[in-house]
């Protein structure tokens, strides 16, 4: 991957050579994809809520089925990576779409019938969380297969993936205002469907002839599994960054949601949060916009200087800062955040090569989540017994502690960016290629 310009079927570029632009009609399919599944992912907590009240079940019973997607997700992503590295990707994508069509399809069924069985609703949970671990994999290494700017790829999926973010719960709240909520499902299948159908019509380009050996064979699955380890393992800026996850996921990220939205709503209300909420999600499309523009040599280094503003975030809150300041200190922390977030991306697709791609994006989406529920978990007893103003304080301050961790590894801070070479041949990567029938 690293180096590898994206080819076209004559193995030259668009241009006699020139590498393709970034908004060429494969990448714009995936764009789209990308952008309507993830407006409808952001609709769907919506519509489960509000749902699961209607039908005289409580919040624990909402958490419920939200967990049995990620916990399956979580569980099984690994093995998906696996999968991933061993097949077809962008068919193995399609079918996760397909069935995720079926699943929501199926619970706007029950919803629009008025038959509401939690048991029911979690399996179709649990059938959703696995679709997603199978597709997840293939969204890391699809991207430098279909776009020469990597980077410029990361950050128009981010804004986009932010703006879908923000206009979902919105979108979703009317359906369920004007119509039911299993309108809203009836919605959510419809963009898988979208999905689906973009995934399916785009093509994926060769792999360039220097990634193509010939009598490599994959292993068994368990050695597979262990060979994405090893690889993961090998590079340190690589586990680094997520042992410091770790520490971000379970300090900072888990309890600053629930205790931010605790905290506004019971001193301002509603409103107030919806307001501090949505600049955060203005401001992650103002980060993913400043990585469409800066190109900065040591991408770690200059994405972990971002996350500095992250902090601003929940500092704000535990002052008790006026809700402006503290709708001021969300955007530059969704700014700072997914600023990180694409030069990470950008990163991990650019230094890794293409055969154990899937498996390490597996290993790095496991990593980064694993740790979140903790972190959310403890949030309650912690605000209990220190007060949240103080466990927010906290979390603040244990924002720039990660920023330092990460700035104190010199393999993090070190890093060189790695951009595609133009031209029909590109270097030979660290590992040879595992060719997959896309």
């Amino acid at each position: 991957m690293s180096g590898r310009p994206v080819d076209g079927p004559t193995g030259k570029g668009e241009r006699g050579g020139d590498p393709p632009r970034l908004w060429s009609r494969d990448f714009g399919l995936f764009f789209t994809a990308r952008a309507v599944a993830r407006l409808g992912d952001t609709m769907l907590p919506v519509a489960l809520a509000a749902g699961l009240l209607q039908h005289g079940y409580g919040a624990g019973a909402v958490g419920l089925a939200m967990a049995a997607t990620a916990a399956t997700f979580a569980g099984l992503v690994v093995f998906a990576g696996v999968i991933a590295d061993r097949f077809a990707t962008r068919t193995l994508m399609i079918w996760a779409d397909v069935a995720r069509l079926g699943t929501q399809a199926l619970a706007a069924a029950l919803f629009l019938a008025d038959h509401v069985v939690l048991w029911e609703i979690c399996a179709i949970g649990l059938v959703n969380g696995a679709a997603g671990a199978l597709f997840q994999p293939g969204v890391a290494s699809m991207v430098p297969r279909l776009a020469t700017d990597v980077q410029g790829a990361n950050g128009a999926i981010r804004v986009a993936e932010s703006v879908a973010q923000l206009a979902g719960p919105a979108v979703a709240g009317l359906v369920v205002g004007f119509a039911t909520p299993g309108g809203v499902f009836a919605a959510h299948a419809a963009t898988y469907a979208i999905s689906a159908l973009c995934l399916l019509l785009l093509r994926l380009p060769p792999l360039a002839p220097d990634h193509r050996p010939t009598g490599h064979t994959p292993g068994t699955f368990r050695a597979d599994l262990v060979e994405g380890w090893h690889e993961f393992r090998s590079r340190t800026w690589l586990w680094a960054v997520i042992a410091v996850w770790c520490l971000y996921m379970i300090a900072v990220w888990g309890p600053t949601g629930p205790l931010v939205a605790a905290e506004v709503v019971r001193e301002h209300g509603p409103g107030a949060y919806g307001l501090v909420n949505s600049a955060l999600g203005a401001g992650t499309v103002v980060g993913g916009l400043l990585a469409l523009r800066l190109r900065p040599r040591r991408m770690l280094r200059a994405g972990a200087v971002a996350l500095t503003g992250f902090a601003a975030f929940p500092l704000s809150v535990g002052l008790g800062l006026t809700v402006p300041a503290m709708a001021a200190g969300a955007a530059v922390a969704g700014a700072g955040l997914s600023f990180w977030g694409v030069m990470w991306a950008t990163s991990v697709q650019t230094q890794v090569p293409p055969d154990v791609l899937n498996r390490i994006h597996a290993y790095d989406v496991a990593g980064s989540l694993a740790m979140m529920p903790i972190g959310q978990a403890l949030a309650g007893p912690a605000a209990a017994a220190l007060g949240a103003e103080q466990v927010l304080l906290v979390s603040g301050v244990t924002s720039f502690v990660v920023v330092i961790s990460l700035l104190a590894v010199p393999a993090i801070r070190g890093l060189v960016r790695v951009d595609p070479v133009p031209g029909p041949r590109a270097p030979v990567p660290d590992k040879a290629t595992l060719v997959r029938p896309d």
